[in-house]
């Protein structure tokens, strides 16, 4: 299998190539290690930092925006985010609070990037 990406891993954004048989995954066009290791994570296990908005109880801040703490599963994001837009939180919330821990026994958080006070 052939794939090209533009590697994310850096400000270079180097074109790659990507060739795939079986295991063995062989990465063109890196200026650095970043770029190889993206394109192997690309080809076995892409993952993507998830933005959304939970709904709370504030009449301030009826929607609170949240990201995960890390990159999270692709194939799993769907899931999540019908979680997310079901939750309701309750204030006061900070900047860098948990709003939902331990996604999926992933070690991964989903935080909230604005504070709520009230």
């Amino acid at each position: 299998m052939h794939k090209s990406l533009i590697c994310i891993g850096c400000p270079r954004g180097c074109r790659l190539e990507i060739e795939m048989e079986g295991e063995a995954i062989t990465v063109t066009g890196n200026s650095c290690p970043r770029g190889e290791a993206y394109a192997k994570q690309e080809m076995t296990n892409p993952r993507r930092v998830v933005t959304a908005v939970v709904h709370t109880t504030s009449s301030e801040l009826p929607w609170l925006p949240v990201k995960t703490s890390a990159p999270f599963p692709k194939a799993a994001i769907a899931p999540l985010l019908n979680r997310l837009y079901k939750m309701t939180v309750k204030p006061p919330i900070s900047c860098g609070d948990t709003v939902l821990e331990n996604i999926d026994d992933t070690g991964i958080n989903v935080i909230a990037t604005e504070s709520c006070p009230n």
